[in-house]
């Protein structure tokens, strides 16, 4: 069975590489074919775990542009897109996120609806196939578990969403209700937690194990209130501890080092997208954020595109009150301006800013205030039409490589240590043990090198969280969680409740007479 397992391990890197995806569906069903026979399903081990690697090949969206943590991410406070000159406006898709205007026919809530649906569909027809074999009850517990995943996203994106469990079945769906939607997936996820592997090695890294499906269960549980209207604060403390309580994850000393180009030997990281850049393409924010002549500064092999930036106002969490003002380190602020920090939060690693040491040959271009050096500043002069291209903090999260390709090899984080502790502190904090939850939240930022909070609240809590998840696809649902959604910030106005969910796409309701669009839209 080890050796099983590795060569599924492998397997799942060239799925990924080959990009086994079914087509963006327009329709929640798929259409039977007569390969599916039972003569043709799996006969050998070799083709067991080439099924199973086809799970995981659509996980290598994540990474990409116009997907499902574009869409989280840009309708946060974290990050924008501003329109540069002639660059990036793209119809206004991008200002729409950001700014909570987004309609049924936003390509980039359509991408993310396809995508998700994608994985169910994939795991739907390998669920059916497996089901049929003597033998293979672990790996259709994996399935189960992955599918979960993926309407765990739906839900919490869309609300009521159609659902399919039956491969057979080509009926098309109406809307399920999101609190069914809800007890479904824990439905689901209760009866394969204890049939999923335990291992945290090479046999189970980049796939759905015990501990994985634990902190998926983890964040179901943190939200709740927002998907069923009903808390479940003690079942969110429960995961965690469970995680915990296996001694098999820690903290890292150095918080940058879960992201490096090499982070597979990270003790933090639960469960990842493996990415490599010749065998596993698709994670390409060196292209998303960085500038043109960032291309030098990195010796890329492309030339990035100039894009994402994180909003100033985010950026400024950083450079925390709690620190005595002191001469231990510049910190960016402002328009061109340094404040002088006691304490500089390592998280800071989170960003590409200030001098880059490099000449900007789109210097001087009408309407663009850059200079001849390229610079990157946290301030951003506009959203649009004439932001200049040099503003905005870009994002550093993952390391970029010296000499890099388009496609980066840095594993990309779905779940991390870091996250579980920070709910098992939220769920103290809301049942009322503040010093519980202060206890853990001073790991975390004793780990980012800042001063201890001697006192916590939601404010606070959310704040800290901020920090340390900046841009892993958290920021949104932490906002919808914390009643901050919908709040007014950078070129953007107080929006509507109805917002917290995203509209069902315009082709999947001219598809489907059973769908009725989400309220409000």
């Amino acid at each position: 069975m080890k050796n099983l397992q590795m060569k599924i391990k492998k397997l799942i890197l060239v799925f990924a590489c080959l990009v086994f995806i079914v087509p963006a569906c327009t329709n929640l069903d798929e259409e039977l074919f007569d390969t599916l026979a039972a003569e043709n399903f799996f006969q050998s081990e070799d083709e067991y775990i080439a099924a199973l690697g086809q799970a995981y090949a659509n996980f290598t969206m994540w990474g990409s542009h116009s997907n499902v943590w574009s869409t989280n991410e840009l309708s946060s406070d974290e990050l924008v897109v501003p329109t540069r000159g002639g660059d990036w406006y793209d119809g206004g898709v991008l200002l729409q996120v950001h700014q909570h205007t987004y309609t049924p026919d936003n390509g980039f809530v359509a991408n993310a609806w396809n995508s998700l649906y994608t994985g169910v569909n994939t795991t739907n027809r390998l669920i059916y196939q497996f089901s049929a074999l003597e033998g293979a009850e672990a790996f259709e517990a994996e399935l189960r578990a992955i599918r979960a995943f993926w309407y765990y996203h739906l839900m919490d994106m869309y609300g009521n969403v159609p659902m399919s469990t039956d491969f057979t079945d080509t009926e098309a769906k109406g809307n399920t209700p999101r609190a069914s939607v809800y007890s479904w997936i824990m439905g689901e996820l209760d009866a394969v937690i204890n049939l999923l592997p335990t291992a945290k090695d090479g046999s189970t890294y980049g796939r759905m194990n015990k501990w994985a499906a634990l902190a998926l269960r983890h964040k179901m549980k943190l939200n709740a209130e927002v998907y069923t209207g009903s808390a479940d604060w003690a079942g969110a403390k429960a995961d965690a501890d469970a995680i915990i309580a296996s001694g098999l994850y820690s903290l890292e000393g150095n918080y940058a080092s879960n992201f490096a180009v090499e982070n597979s030997g990270s003790n933090e990281n639960i469960f990842v997208v493996p990415y490599d850049k010749v065998f596993a393409g698709g994670f390409n924010w060196v292209q998303m954020t960085l500038h043109y002549a960032s291309q030098n500064t990195f010796n890329l092999q492309a030339q990035p595109w100039n894009g994402y930036a994180t909003v100033e106002d985010f950026y400024n969490s950083y450079i925390d009150p709690v620190s005595n003002p002191g001469p231990q380190g510049p910190v960016w602020k402002g328009q061109g301006t340094v404040q002088e920090t006691g304490t500089v939060d390592s998280r800071l690693s989170n960003f590409v800013v200030g001098p880059q040491g490099t000449d900007d040959p789109a210097g001087g271009e009408a309407g663009d205030a850059d200079g001849v050096g390229l610079n990157f500043t946290p301030y951003i002069n506009s959203i649009w039409p004439d932001a200049c291209r040099q503003c905005g903090a870009r994002i550093g999260k993952y390391a970029y490589e010296m000499g890099g390709t388009p496609n980066m090899s840095n594993d990309w984080v779905l779940f991390r240590y870091a996250d579980i502790l920070l709910g098992k502190a939220e769920a103290h904090l809301r049942t009322g043990d503040a010093a519980g939850a202060l206890g853990i939240v001073n790991q975390i930022r004793a780990r980012a090198g800042v001063d201890a909070y001697t006192s916590l609240d939601l404010d606070n809590l959310l704040a800290e969280r901020g920090r340390e998840m900046y841009v892993e696809n958290d920021r949104r649902q932490s906002l919808v969680r914390f009643g901050k959604f919908n709040d007014a910030w950078w070129k953007k106005e107080v929006s509507g409740s109805h917002m917290t969910i995203f509209p069902i796409p315009k082709p999947q309701l001219d598809a489907n007479s059973k769908l009725t669009q989400n309220p409000g839209y």
